[in-house]
């Protein structure tokens, strides 16, 4: 999302940190750059102008300007002030979990939005969140202006029950006779999320996500039924997902809801697109509401808690060590870790192996997003084509092998590698290069053994 915006960022701290000492003059050239950017990247107004300003103010203090290195100062200054601007005293620890737990429960979450903001998705991925932590989920089908987003939310319950690991149980609830009833008996969505409530504490349910009815803009009738809702069944949080994609029309949005809802916080969908960015720099500063959910791909699991400190970093071309680290360890269990760390150090490593620690790769997520988080790397891959349909290539070539070859790449002579070329639909080079590649890392593997034999 903050590609160009992360370049932009770059040059201009990478200008001020080569001037000799901080001055005023430069301090102001460089912050009407940083406000350049910050509107192109279609950031409210009024946020550019307080963050502007206070960056400015920092930057001219004595500590700064006589720094024995200005330079990285400025850059700690930026940091900060971003983590203040996207995510204010709402981070990590002071603020608990984004998903309050409560006893007896359940914890109610009632989401809103527009629709087209991917409202009924992001129940769905919470839900999926919520059971790999452990938690019991019901979804609750209280859209019912969309007849389909009945059938769309029990879908997703059935997808996250059956491909989400965990043995925490999500469960669907909804009433479509309630469907033919909208518009003409007041408070048809209002009885079934009290009805909903009443089912979840009788199936001991620990979080039930009610699904709201939206429309393709504010209106009274929407408040009106929102407030219905929250009202009789007062909910422990009431999230609003909004699409990034549509910059300064979602913070307004976010504003009007707001304004009628006393939102808990901001769910903001399509964290993954190659959007500018400003409706997630201006959301938390006009509303006043935190971001407590990005959503970053199109599958159940790509919903991830907001860290302002981690986006601040990325932005910043600092990397954001902390959240690879935790995709890892969300694919790879440190039994599985130890095994293949004593396979290496043996100098053993096979295809098989190789085959695994790829699918692992690819389920935390696109390759692209997962180099941005090495510090320094984000940049320099920026403008290269990184394919993920090159890993499908990959693995279908291991696929194509014998348990044999997969075991000894050895023994791969050009008649074996025409054949697994063959049976992956690729070329023999592309196969030769698989080998040559695996070949190094085994080579370099069989080093680190032999010197810690030494």
């Amino acid at each position: 999302m903050f590609d160009n915006l992360s370049v932009r960022f770059d040059g201009i701290l990478r200008k001020i940190s080569g001037r000799g000492r901080i001055s005023e003059t430069n301090v102001a050239e460089a912050m009407d750059e940083v406000r350049s950017a910050l509107l192109e990247a279609d950031v409210h107004y009024d946020v550019v102008q307080t963050f502007t300003k206070r960056v400015h103010e920092q930057a001219l203090g004595e500590q700064v300007l006589g720094s024995v290195k200005p330079g990285q100062q400025m850059i700690k200054i930026v940091h900060d002030e971003l983590v203040r601007l996207i995510g204010g005293e709402d981070e990590d620890e002071t603020a608990g979990p984004p998903v309050m737990s409560v006893s007896p429960g359940p914890t109610i979450v009632m989401t809103s939005g527009l629709q087209g903001s991917g409202k009924t998705t992001t129940c769905g991925k919470l839900a999926a969140y919520l059971k790999k932590q452990g938690r019991s989920v019901m979804l609750c089908a209280a859209d019912l202006q969309r007849p389909a987003a009945v059938d769309q939310l029990e879908t997703l319950a059935n997808q996250v029950q059956a491909e989400i690991p965990g043995s925490a149980p999500v469960v669907f609830y909804g009433e479509r006779a309630k469907v033919a009833e909208y518009g003409k008996a007041v408070g048809a969505a209002v009885t079934v999320c009290r009805n909903a409530v009443k089912a979840a504490r009788e199936q001991d349910i620990d979080v039930l996500i009610l699904d709201t009815a939206g429309r393709l803009h504010i209106n009274d009738d929407l408040m009106n039924e929102l407030r219905q809702v929250a009202t009789a069944v007062t909910p422990h949080h009431i999230f609003l997902v909004i699409d990034a994609m549509t910059g300064q029309d979602a913070v307004n949005s976010a504003k009007a809801f707001n304004e009628q809802l006393e939102l808990d916080g901001v769910v903001l969908t399509k964290f993954d697109s190659d959007t500018r960015g400003g409706a997630a720099l201006s959301v938390k500063y006009v509303t006043g509401k935190p971001i407590k959910f990005i959503g970053v791909g199109e599958k159940l699991d790509a919903l991830e808690p907001f860290h302002a400190d981690r986006i601040a970093s990325r932005i910043l071309g600092m990397g954001d060590v902390v959240s690879l680290v935790e995709k890892a360890q969300e694919q790879v269990s440190e039994e599985e870790a130890m095994q293949l760390q004593e396979k290496m150090a043996r100098g053993q490593l096979t295809m098989d192996d190789f085959l695994k620690q790829l699918r692992s790769i690819r389920k935390m997520g696109p390759l692209k997003g997962l180099m941005g988080m090495l510090p320094g790397i984000g940049k320099a891959m920026k403008d290269l084509p990184l394919d993920d349909k090159q890993l499908d290539r990959t693995e279908a070539m291991i696929n194509s092998m014998t348990a044999t070859e997969r075991r000894d790449v050895d023994v791969l002579d050009n008649s074996r590698r025409r054949r697994i070329s063959r049976g992956s639909g690729t070329t023999t080079n592309d196969v030769s290069q698989l080998v040559k590649g695996f070949g190094a890392v085994q080579q370099m593997t069989r080093q680190m053994a032999g010197m810690s034999m030494r």
